[in-house]
């Protein structure tokens, strides 16, 4: 890959800049000249050092922890971009927060990923790059393009690699409303695929009901969206283990891993977790069964695309 010229230009806040500087490689460019720091009280403050007027733009910013921080990074840095009268911004955000703010559970609940959605199109994006947003709707939340990539091919290809014998395996949804992404991961894999049932008595709090399908004297594979405190991958690996499979393992596209999250990992008898790199893994996070993927191509590929005014329908199940 190799674009070359002043009409496309690449900018990075600071929540994943190691991604950033990958996809730009990719690409064959630096990273657009720029500064994202902080006032002495906190307030963030952008310096974009580099004509635009004109240019294709692209931030990459993922909204992970810290959030608010990185959201109002993504934010002024888009608004920097559009009073430098840069021709079109393309807001890529590899990992969406506030995606499990998508309804109204309870009354008196706010919809917080349509106010985000709001913000971006108010501060002046032109379209939104992204990857496995937690609720596939908030696409419609949106008045301008957004791209949703898949996470899905990238980890289904490294699990076809890493086990021979496809017939031992068995990929399970977490929950019900995992089954339609565990269902593509278990038909790319062509192996069975079974599904847990559990509730929510409050957040980030999970208890399995039952488990749907036979698992006995198989490798089991957990497939979701993303990780956050790990208590429902947790629980779930102990159920299956309980259910007679012989190793559990598990997969996400975002590792939010937060709270008590890497303590639940090392106690579950979860044998490998693989993730992809649209979160940062800070070092004192990083365990010996913890794989990390990278997204960067697939990134690059798209972003060529959307330069290249190229349809990028291809990209969302290839690999």
């Amino acid at each position: 890959m190799n674009i070359q010229g002043k009409d496309i230009k690449i900018f990075a806040g600071n929540s994943n800049i190691p991604l950033a500087q990958e996809i730009a490689a990719k690409i064959g460019l630096p990273l657009g000249e720029s500064i994202v720091g902080r006032f002495s009280d906190g307030e963030t403050a952008i310096s974009i050092n580099e004509v635009v007027r004109g240019s294709d733009t692209f931030i990459i910013q993922s909204t992970c922890t810290p959030v608010n921080d990185n959201l109002v990074e993504l934010l002024i840095l888009i608004d920097a971009l559009k009073r430098a009268s840069a021709g079109r911004i393309t807001a890529v955000i590899p990992y969406f927060g506030y995606a499990r703010q998508d309804r109204k559970v309870k009354a008196r609940d706010p919809i917080s990923a349509k106010l985000v959605a709001n913000l971006l199109t108010v501060a002046g994006a032109d379209r939104v790059l992204t990857m496995d947003l937690h609720a596939t709707q908030i696409q419609g939340f949106f008045d301008i393009p957004l791209d949703q990539l898949m996470g899905t091919p990238i980890l289904a290809k490294y699990m076809s690699e890493k086990f021979t014998n496809l017939d031992d395996l068995v990929v399970v949804s977490p929950d019900i409303g995992s089954v339609s992404r565990s269902r593509k991961f278990a038909e790319r894999l062509e192996v069975p695929l079974a599904i847990i049932d559990k509730r929510r008595p409050k957040a980030n709090v999970c208890e399995i009901m039952n488990i749907i399908g036979d698992v006995r004297g198989k490798k089991a594979i957990l497939v979701d969206d993303l990780i956050d405190t790990a208590g429902t991958v947790k629980t779930a690996s102990e159920a299956l283990m309980e259910m007679g499979a012989s190793e559990v393992y598990a997969c996400c596209t975002h590792g939010v891993l937060s709270g008590q999250a890497i303590e639940r990992i090392k106690n579950s008898p979860i044998k490998e977790l693989v993730m992809l790199n649209t979160i940062p893994l800070p070092k004192e996070k990083r365990l010996d069964n913890i794989t990390v993927l990278s997204v960067a191509d697939i990134f690059a590929e798209a972003i060529e695309c959307i330069y290249g005014n190229i349809s990028i329908s291809t990209l969302f199940t290839q690999r």
